[in-house]
């Protein structure tokens, strides 16, 4: 496959066509037979679908990002928000896209010089809206909003990067972490954001698999008990 140099041999792939029949199953055998690690979609978009799974909406993608890799820019220094914002484009719109962090007044002007997509300042389409951050806009847009994972995610960066801790127990907790990754980072904004999608990494997988996991060691009041446990 010509294509095929572009993927990542560290990553198993999953190859999805309407049905899961002859398609994928031809393409999936031939990433194999080239080394890599190559499953088929059972039941393809259709299965998908039927079972009320996000699709990331291609009027959107067809609009704001046409062409691949997709180029967007924002605001230097980036901590929450600037953030979340790559972490969302990279792992559900464009995997290979590219992101620049320039001064804030530079923003629109280096995006019509690049055709740069501008996300986080105000006055354009991917930016706050009244208390939702610029995450939340990308969700709706690109029709990911309803993604129990995302959604649960979302709370988490707005309670974040609004002060409003309130809205999710664990917006405090990102809201340190994200002030000391960028203490860590210094002007090193690619830096930050590599640190933070492993951040994002893991509350997407606690949102979609681990939410409800508990711990609690209790400790042994007895000492004749502590004692035996040892």
């Amino acid at each position: 496959m010509q294509w095929s140099h572009e993927l990542d041999r560290a990553q198993p792939i999953v190859v999805a066509c309407r049905e899961g029949h002859a398609f994928s199953q031809m393409a999936a055998a031939q990433l194999r037979a080239e080394g890599f690690d190559a499953r088929v979609l059972a039941g393809g978009y259709t299965a998908w679908t039927d079972a009320s799974l996000p699709l990331v909406a291609k009027t959107a993608l067809d609009r704001l990002t046409p062409h691949r890799p997709s180029i967007w820019v924002t605001r230097r220094r980036p901590k929450i928000d600037r953030v979340a914002c790559p972490w969302l484009i990279r792992r559900f719109i464009d995997p290979s896209a590219c992101f620049l962090y320039v001064d804030p007044p530079e923003v629109v002007a280096v995006a019509h010089e690049t055709g740069a997509i501008p996300f986080d300042i105000e006055g354009i389409e991917i930016s706050h809206d009244g208390e939702r951050c610029s995450f939340d806009t990308l969700l709706k847009i690109f029709g990911l909003e309803r993604e129990p994972g995302l959604a649960r995610l979302a709370l988490i960066v707005r309670g974040a990067d609004t002060a409003r801790p309130d809205m999710a127990p664990e917006a405090a907790g990102l809201h340190a972490m994200s002030l000391g990754l960028s203490a860590l980072s210094g002007d090193d904004d690619h830096g930050m954001i590599a640190r933070g999608f492993v951040l994002y990494d893991a509350l997407f997988a606690w949102a979609r698999f681990a939410a409800q996991e508990r711990h609690n060691w209790v400790p042994v009041e007895d000492p004749a008990e502590a004692r035996a446990a040892w």
